[in-house]
């Protein structure tokens, strides 16, 4: 553990990092997940077939949207300028994987950005799937958001 935490002042109360004399630099980071669906609901979402409508590009604009506004919900991150936002999903055999690439150029990183897009994103489609996806007793025995994680980040100074 380090002997000093950047998020905490010498009282221990919790404080924004200063990166105000960093000095700016282009910044990229990849996050990935999957939310783990039925074969009918994959089916379904392929075809365009749900019902509350086109589950992708709702989960497109959700992620874009949690991109940006990720310095509102995550007390710590500092507000910065997003240059670009990119959004990839895949539906596969047993999930739907979503990536989220988010560049900024600024003085810190933008990790939480692109996790806050996959987890919202996913979320969103989620929401879309949600009756496809209740078992006989309005549960979700198989429904599953997954393995969330950074996948890439560079600094280019």
């Amino acid at each position: 553990m380090p002997e000093e935490f950047t998020h905490v002042d010498e009282e221990g109360d919790a404080q924004m990092v200063d990166v105000g004399d960093k000095a700016e630099s282009q910044r990229r980071a990849v996050a990935r997940g999957q939310i783990r669906l039925t074969e009918s609901t994959l089916a379904a979402i392929d075809a365009d077939e749900v019902e509350k409508g086109d589950v992708l590009t709702t989960a497109r604009i959700g992620a874009i949207q949690a991109v940006k506004h990720t310095w509102e919900t995550v007390p710590m991150c500092h507000q910065i300028p997003i240059t670009n936002v990119e959004v990839e999903f895949t539906v596969g055999d047993e999930a739907v994987e979503l990536t989220v690439a988010v560049e900024t150029v600024g003085k810190t990183g933008c990790e939480m950005e692109a996790l806050e897009g996959v987890t919202t994103g996913l979320n969103v489609v989620w929401d879309m799937v949600k009756a496809n996806e209740k078992d006989a007793d309005g549960e979700y025995p198989t429904t599953a958001i997954e393995d969330i994680r950074v996948v890439e980040k560079t600094v280019e100074r």
